[in-house]
């Protein structure tokens, strides 16, 4: 099981120096892989009554494919969005954008997409809220012929190539994609469409659940289950030999990788999310 950490955005602050150092020290402790979340733009309380988000227009958020051009360049980690939002942003420029990411850092990077909940971030880039989970299909199926074709054409429901392709390709052809999403139909779309996949339920019935709906969606499809990688997630509380456990769960439960989070626990600054992640590492040994 691959262990890697979920990188702070809504309190790592927006000072380069931070990401560098943060994204450094994670590689010195043995991690794998950073983990970054995706938000476009945040929307005022004072517009929007009512509104009850897990995020607003104070929270920071570093844009994440911006952010691993960056990271490819000082670091080793596997870069992985978790997720971005890709129905809300054009499908070829993403396709440009990951293939970057991929070729700066040697093929490290997975791309992991969404639909998202945020109807204000939607408006603002120009796409339909109520379209998103049949858009995100067509994207999915683009992209990989974008990242493995010179030249291709294409006509969709909502995007149109003519005789185009990106260059240069990326290092993997195509870069894996793999999925967020917490309901029947994304685990139905996961088991048909997806390389990997986020559970956003822990170990248990609900993830034993999604699991068989996920499996017979691929068996569906034509595709071996067994073939899908899928990451959980632990987050730090301060208890270390908790934090063990809950991996173990992970790892009894057939995780092929699994991050640390340690966002919300009430860390003050950047050096206190960097000793939560050393004694994480110790619990979890992640440099074996």
């Amino acid at each position: 099981m691959q262990i890697g950490v979920v990188f702070p955005q809504t309190e790592i602050g927006p000072d380069a120096a931070a990401v560098r150092r943060y994204a450094l020290r994670a590689e010195e402790l043995g991690y794998r892989h950073l983990l970054a979340y995706d938000h476009v733009l945040g929307a005022d309380p004072a517009m929007h009554q009512g509104w009850d988000g897990p995020y607003d227009v104070t929270t920071t958020f570093h844009e994440p494919l911006v952010m691993f051009g960056y990271l490819a360049a000082i670091s080793t980690l596997e870069l992985v969005t978790g997720i971005i939002i890709l129905p809300q942003r054009q499908t070829a420029l993403v396709a440009k954008q990951a293939a970057g990411v991929d070729l700066l850092s040697q093929g490290r990077f997975r791309l992991g997409v969404g639909l998202g909940w945020n109807q204000v971030e939607y408006e603002a880039l120009g796409q339909d809220f109520t379209t998103r989970g049949r858009r995100l299909e067509e994207q999915v199926g683009l992209m990989r012929r974008l990242w493995t074709e010179r030249s291709l054409s294409f006509t969709g429901r909502f995007d149109q190539v003519t005789g185009a392709g990106l260059a240069p390709l990326p290092v993997q052809r195509p870069i894996p994609v793999w999925f967020g999403g917490q309901s029947e139909r994304a685990y139905q779309r996961i088991g048909r469409l997806a390389d990997g996949w986020f559970p956003q339920v822990r170990p248990g019935p609900e993830l034993d659940r999604a699991r068989a709906v996920v499996a017979a969606a691929a068996a569906g499809a034509g595709r071996d289950p067994a073939q899908l990688g899928l990451e959980g997630r632990v987050s730090w509380r301060g208890d270390a030999a908790k934090l063990a456990e809950l991996a173990r769960q992970w790892q009894d439960a057939g995780a092929t990788h699994l991050a640390v989070n340690t966002m919300g626990a009430g860390l003050a600054s950047l050096d206190d999310h960097l000793t939560a992640l050393a004694e994480a590492a110790g619990a979890l040994r992640v440099d074996r």
